[in-house]
C-alpha cells in the first residue's frame, strides 16, 4: 500500500523590532522559531500569520509584506510555509497559545539567533537576511 501524501499549509510572522527579532521556543523540542503554524479553513495565509502572532506571543501586528514560501517534504507532509514581515502594533509578551506548545518568548539579536538551536534549521539563514532587508529599510 502506498503512504498517503498529505498536505501542510502555515504561515509564520518574521517580526523585527529595534533590531532584534520576536522567536518562541517549543515546549517540546526545546528548540527556537519564529511564530508559526497551520492555516485553518476560510483563513488566508496573511490572517493565519495574524492569528498565529497573536496566540504564541500577545503581540497584535501588521502584515507588511511577504518574504518568502518554503516547501518542504517532512515525513508524508507536503509542507507549504508562507513568511511575512510583520510589524508590531500593540502588546505585551503573553502566554496566549491555546496549543500549550510555547515554553519562552523572547527578542533576540541577529548574534543571539545564530547561536540558537532551530526547530527549523534551514530558516536561519532566511531569517539574519530577513534582519538585515529590514534594518536597511528603516
Amino acid at each position: 500500500m502506498e503512504d498517503i501524501k498529505k498536505v501542510w499549509q502555515g504561515a509564520a510572522g518574521v517580526v523585527i523590532d529595534q533590531g532584534k527579532i520576536l522567536m518562541v521556543k517549543s515546549k517540546a523540542s526545546g528548540k527556537w522559531s519564529i511564530p508559526s503554524g497551520e492555516i485553518e479553513m476560510g483563513e488566508s495565509p496573511q490572517q493565519a500569520c495574524v492569528r498565529e502572532v497573536w496566540e504564541e506571543t500577545g503581540f497584535r501586528i501588521e502584515v507588511k509584506q511577504q518574504l518568502h514560501t518554503k516547501h518542504v517534504q517532512i515525513g508524508n507532509y507536503e509542507v507549504t510555509s508562507h513568511y511575512f514581515l510583520c510589524d508590531v502594533i500593540s502588546g505585551d509578551i503573553c502566554f496566549r497559545d491555546p496549543d500549550n506548545e510555547i515554553d519562552e518568548i523572547t527578542w533576540k539579536t541577529e548574534a543571539e539567533l545564530k547561536e540558537l538551536l532551530h526547530d527549523y534549521p534551514e530558516d536561519q539563514e532566511h531569517l539574519v537576511a530577513f534582519m538585515n532587508r529590514a534594518a536597511a529599510i528603516q
